[in-house]
């Protein structure tokens, strides 16, 4: 079983390899990010590897767990705390028998069919969304909130929201049932990442407590 419980988890950050990526994270998790994935669609494993093993020990040194989206390769290799699978990757019951126990497994989904397989596989979390369409997602319309209802109304796993997770839109998503939320653009592309991540996590916390 792993050290860390993603109930507990509200803000995730996705990113990719790019200029100053350890300077981004460093000051995304001091602003409030309690999960972060490494999320490289194009790199080899090299590339991907090298720069994981710097965020690992960033998240380490913060107590937070560090993802690898899709390769499980590259998820054993640097001993990282979690591997995220998307619908055309690895089935999770074979990730689960090539890392372990005590590796976290988290597993994309964006329609009920997929919702429903998903809650009988051996995952530690979901995602569902995006609830707008995103640029990180190209060609993949929104699921819109309906889906985040249905989601978190059927699942008794936490469930992370993606799409278009601003301060502005954390009210609304509240009311649909989110209580854990994965942000890219909002926080990767900021010109201060810590400042975004803070005004982020207040937004979530403020409206968690409301709710």
């Amino acid at each position: 079983m792993s050290r860390f419980s993603m109930a507990e988890r509200r803000l995730y950050l996705c990113i990719g390899l790019r200029p100053n990526l350890e300077e981004i994270v460093r000051g995304a998790v001091a602003g409030g990010v309690d999960v972060v994935q490494l999320r490289e669609k194009v790199a080899e494993a090299v590339p991907i590897m090298r720069a994981a093993e710097g965020l690992k020990e960033i998240c380490a040194e913060a107590g937070v767990p560090f993802f690898i989206n899709d390769r499980v390769d590259v998820a054993y290799a640097v001993g990282a705390d979690g591997v995220h699978l998307g619908q055309g990757d690895i089935p999770p019951a074979i990730a689960r028998k090539l890392l372990g126990d005590e590796v976290l497994i988290g597993r994309s989904t964006h329609a009920p069919d997929e919702l429903e397989t998903a809650l009988s596989e051996p995952v530690d979390y979901l995602s569902a969304g995006p609830v707008e369409a995103t640029p990180t997602k190209p060609g993949r319309p929104g699921t819109g909130l309906d889906y985040l209802r249905l989601a978190a109304s059927r699942s008794k796993l936490p469930v992370f929201v993606t799409g278009g997770v601003t301060p502005e839109r954390i009210a609304p998503l509240v009311a649909a049932g989110a209580a854990h939320f994965v942000v890219v653009r909002y926080v990767a592309d900021a010109p201060d990442p810590e400042t975004a991540a803070h005004e982020l996590r207040l937004a979530i916390d403020r409206e968690l407590t409301a709710a």
